[in-house]
This record gives C-alpha cells, structure tokens and sequence, in this order.
C-alpha cells in the first residue's frame, strides 16, 4: 500500500442567498405564467361563464343567474333533447338566447294547447311548472337537418321557436352545464 493521500471532493459551498431568492420567484412566476395561459384556454375554448338575462327559463334558470357553457361539448357529441343550449338569435345574431332543445332533426313537433307532443307522443316536462305554462297551440311540423326546436321552460314568457322556428345547428355555440352564483344555485344543470 502506499502512503498517498486519496483524493477527496471539494467542499460544497451553499449558493448564495439571493439566488436561491431569484430562483423561487421566478419558479413561482412560470407557474403562474402556465396557471393563467392554461385558464385562458378553458375560458376561451372549453368553459365561458355568462349571465343568465331575462325570466324564459325559470323556475330552472333565474335572471342575472351566472352559470358556465361548455363550448367544446358539441363538437364531440350529439345536441340530444332536454339539453340547455346558448345560440345566436336567428333575428338578429348579435344577440344570444338560451332554451331548451325540445326537438332534433327529423322529429315531428306539435303543442296543442301548452302541451308538447313529439313524433305523436306527449313529452314529459317536469321541468315547465304549471304557474309557467300557457296555452299556446303550434302546428305539427317536422324539424329540419342540421336545426333544432326549442323551448323556454317558461313558456308563457318565452320567445322561442314557437316564434321563430327551428334553429339551426350553426347558431349553437354551447351547452349550459353548472350555475355557479348565487350560491345557493350552485350546482350541475339538468
């Protein structure tokens, strides 16, 4: 054996104080850098929040109730009926309504005095309250490809396909799915 000394590692030095510093603000700057780019893209392509204006979906959906629209959903599913939509006014598409699809393309849609029947069969709405109905009569009629039929749940408030018929799909811009404020609303939408 020899006497050699074995070589040992360098001491380590701790780093200095203020980079350790830098280096935790700037880590904590890129996750909120990710956090609000990944928001922006649920907001904008997924999930948008809206206020709820006007009383055609009550009991359900109250004025200036604040709920989110999933704006994705459609693109990878059907419209299926009962589901709440939010489309552009056929009248004037500066202007969004939201309502209840009540038909798809190809049903057979008539509502003789308030109550809906469609393909022949009564449709039941347990979602329209009698303190919210009407009387209202409309002619049999087939809902064409690529439209919708739809219905406030407040029907004697309503401006609705009753008054400017079948939307079609191209208008449909979501699918309204949770009610956030006020709080005792809080809650998935059916």
């Amino acid at each position: 054996m020899s006497d050699e000394p074995i070589p040992t590692a360098p001491e380590q030095t701790a780093p200095p104080r203020a980079s350790s510093g830098w280096r935790i603000a700037r880590s904590w700057m890129r996750d909120l850098l990710v956090a609000i780019l990944v928001s922006s893209f649920i907001i904008l392509f997924v999930y948008q929040p809206v206020k709820v204006e006007g009383s055609s979906m009550e009991p359900g959906l109250e004025d200036q109730e604040r709920i989110f629209i999933n704006k994705l959903v459609y693109r990878l599913e059907n419209i299926q009926h009962g589901d709440i939509v939010v489309f552009r006014y056929p009248r004037d598409p500066r202007k969004s309504f939201i309502k209840r699809v009540i038909g798809v393309p190809g049903d057979t849609i008539r509502i003789s005095r308030g109550h809906v029947y469609r393909n022949g069969q009564l449709v039941a709405e347990s979602y329209v309250t009698e303190e919210f109905a009407d009387e209202r009569s409309y002619p049999e009629t087939v809902v064409p490809a690529n439209s919708y039929f739809v219905l406030g749940d407040h029907r004697s408030m309503s401006n609705d396909s009753r008054d400017f018929g079948p939307v079609q799909r191209d208008f449909i811009y979501g699918k309204a799915v949770f009610g956030y404020w006020p709080m005792d609303k809080m809650g998935l939408l059916h």
